[in-house]
This record gives C-alpha cells, structure tokens and sequence, in this order.
C-alpha cells in the first residue's frame, strides 16, 4: 500500500526527492572511468593489479571530471619506499587561473607499505615494470589502477590480434546463427 503524504509515522525527511546517481555526471559517479591505456594491454602483458590511490591538486581532480587525463605514455617507478605516476598528461582545468596545475607533472601514488614491498620484488626482476591502466573515481577519490607488466615482442603483438581477430569471427557467427 501506498504511503501517504500526511502519515505521521513517515518522516518529513523521506517525503524530499532523492537525487540519483543517473542525474550526475558517469564519471564524477564511478560508473565511468575517467581515462584507460588502451595501449597498455597491447604493448604488455599485463598481470598483478594494485589499486592506488594518487595525490592530487584540486584543479587536477576536476580536470579529470571533465576527462582531460591521458595514461598513454605513463609509467609507475618506486624510488625510496614510495610509488610515483611519471608522464600521465592531465590538462589544465578550463576555468583555472594563474594557480593552475602542470600537465605532465609526478604524482605520487598512495599504496599500503606491503603493496610497495611485494611491488619492489616483482620489479626487481628482468623485463617487468608499472603501467596504469585507468583512472577512476571511487567514492568521490580518484583511484589508478597500476599493473605488473612485462614487454611484449612484435611477434607477441602478432599472436594478440590474431586471438582478438579469431574471437570475434566466432562471435560474428554465433550471432549470424541465432538470428536465423
């Protein structure tokens, strides 16, 4: 049953319009990622994934609302303990001023001290490096999402699209197939 608006046991409270999640912007609401290296997976392979968090100027965070961030040519380096965010371009803020952020400038990625350690190890080893593989908002914060990655060779990016050119040919006829 329906409840009424003059029903005293219902809070004045519940009665207010509740705005949702789709009135505000996909990305601002984490149903979006703000910004994702598609290179990433073609030019590495790609295996452990860390959620860190990064330290950020307030024109940067609004900058990357209005999705002027690029992870294309970012790479991750640990240096004394800590993680850093080295070439990730987020543009200046469009009504900024003279106090505005630099594009390509380090940031430092905030990561649990048992992260930053099993990380040092995995990089210590030959070939392996870290690369962000997207920007997103979680809980009003932005998160990077950074992977373990190794390398790939040309034949390697070869085989690559071969598999993704495969795959979706048996896609394509799975669905020629149920639609007769």
């Amino acid at each position: 049953m329906p409840r009424s608006l003059s029903n005293p046991t219902v809070p004045a409270a519940a009665n207010k319009p509740v705005t949702r999640a789709k009135d505000r912007d996909p990305v601002a609401a984490g149903l979006r990622d703000a910004a994702f290296n598609r290179s990433a997976s073609f030019n590495y392979f790609l295996s452990d994934r860390f959620e860190a968090g990064v330290a950020l100027r307030g024109t940067e965070v609004k900058s990357i609302r209005e999705g002027k961030a690029n992870l294309k040519d970012a790479y991750g380096l640990l240096k004394d303990g800590e993680c850093f965010l080295f070439n990730a371009h987020i543009g200046p803020f469009s009504h900024g001023n003279a106090m505005n952020h630099e594009s390509l400038r380090t940031r430092k990625l905030l990561l649990h001290k048992r992260e930053i350690q099993k990380l040092e190890g995995l990089t210590k080893q030959k070939g392996f490096t870290l690369i962000p593989v997207k920007l997103y908002f979680k809980q009003g914060r932005v998160k990077c999402e950074i992977a373990l990655a190794k390398g790939k060779q040309d034949w390697d990016k070869r085989e690559t699209e071969r598999k993704r050119e495969a795959d979706n040919e048996a896609r394509s006829a799975i669905a020629r197939s149920q639609r007769r």
